[in-house]
């Protein structure tokens, strides 16, 4: 059943591709369903690097935040300097060097988010972390997630090739990748991730060009995880229901799903993507075990990976950003701060 989703046109080439200029902006492009890229119309010789965007955008909205700590601070050690930091410090080493060592030289082909959208994602919400990064000089690709790519796993391992192969693509190779997945997001990026993992060198090129990975709202924890965020998403008012259904369908179709959803568990765990990582979560959130998921931000820091996350005691799933925006912004850039956006291309 895989092949019917190539067979209806999942992935189109450039001849069927249709741009759109939205305000002068930017450009929308529908790659293929579900899939759009949005990007800058053109790039001037004056342009500021990407990091030069991401440094002053950082600085002025940290000076804004920064003169006293939040009412929820993230651990004691965040503030052994007495100072508010929204990422947590702990981690041994940044081995990548800070944006404002890189060069400044004129641009070339400006880095490229990958946003792994929640279910249910409305065109609006989208657009708020879709102009985030365009305002910060890096193009956006966005992926939606479908329920059905979620029940029949085979069906979004089908579709985390067709990510693989537009990012494979001749428009796109080469460029620096930045990964955002927020909720049910960070499962279809899963799917992705399960392709590189089994495909030995096949898809090395994408994996070496992922700089950063971003988790907003993870879903994580057990198959009853997933069912409670089922009923939550599809069917708020029916909730318990959805849940109970979800559950059974599980139980059912063990082999084709939950055997699945293992195995996607252990990939995650194992991530072949060993760039900085940052994690946004609530403790209050019923679609993520706190315990589990902070054991992974452990495991992967013992990997040896650099793992930052802001936590808040109370937020809404998938919405942090709009429960605490300036926190997040701040703590989002001072995290692209950390990455070589601008030095990617003379690296490669």
């Amino acid at each position: 059943m895989g092949n019917l989703l190539r067979s209806i046109g999942v992935f189109k080439s450039d001849a069927t591709m249709s741009d759109r200029v939205i305000g002068g902006r930017f450009i929308t492009r529908r790659i293929s369903k579900g899939i759009t890229y949005y990007h800058a119309p053109f790039s001037e010789a004056g342009e500021q690097t990407c990091a030069e965007k991401v440094s002053q955008s950082s600085t002025a909205l940290c000076q804004i935040v920064s003169p006293s700590p939040p009412a929820l601070p993230l651990s004691d050690s965040a503030y052994a300097d007495h100072s508010f930091s929204p990422l947590l410090s702990d981690s041994p080493s940044h081995p990548l060097a800070p944006s404002q060592h890189q060069s400044h030289s004129a641009p070339a082909a400006r880095p490229l988010l990958i946003f792994f959208s929640w279910l249910g994602a409305q065109t609006g919400a989208v657009a708020k972390y879709r102009d985030l990064y365009l305002d910060r000089g890096i193009d956006v690709l966005l992926v939606q997630s479908n329920v059905m790519h979620f029940l029949w796993p085979r069906w979004g391992l089908d579709y985390g090739l067709d990510v693989l192969n537009v990012l494979e693509d001749p428009q796109f190779s080469g460029r620096a990748v930045l990964v955002h997945a927020s909720s049910i997001g960070g499962y279809t990026f899963t799917q992705t991730l399960t392709h590189i993992a089994q495909g030995q060198n096949k898809h090395a090129d994408v994996a070496k060009r992922v700089i950063g990975h971003i988790y907003d709202s993870l879903v994580c924890g057990t198959l009853e995880h997933m069912a409670i965020g089922l009923g939550k998403t599809l069917a708020p008012r029916l909730e318990t229901f959805v849940k109970h259904i979800a559950m059974f369908y599980f139980w059912l179709f063990k082999t084709h799903t939950a055997d699945f959803y293992n195995k996607g568990v252990q990939v995650f765990q194992n991530n072949p993507i060993t760039a900085p990582a940052l994690f946004f979560y609530s403790e209050n959130d019923a679609l993520c075990n706190l315990s589990d998921l902070e054991t992974i931000i452990d495991h992967w820091k013992r990997r040896g990976l650099t793992v930052e996350w802001r936590k808040w005691k109370e937020s809404k799933h998938a919405a942090h950003m709009q429960c605490h925006r300036e926190d997040y912004i701040c703590t989002l850039d001072k995290f692209l701060n950390l990455l070589p956006i601008s030095s990617f291309q003379a690296n490669m």
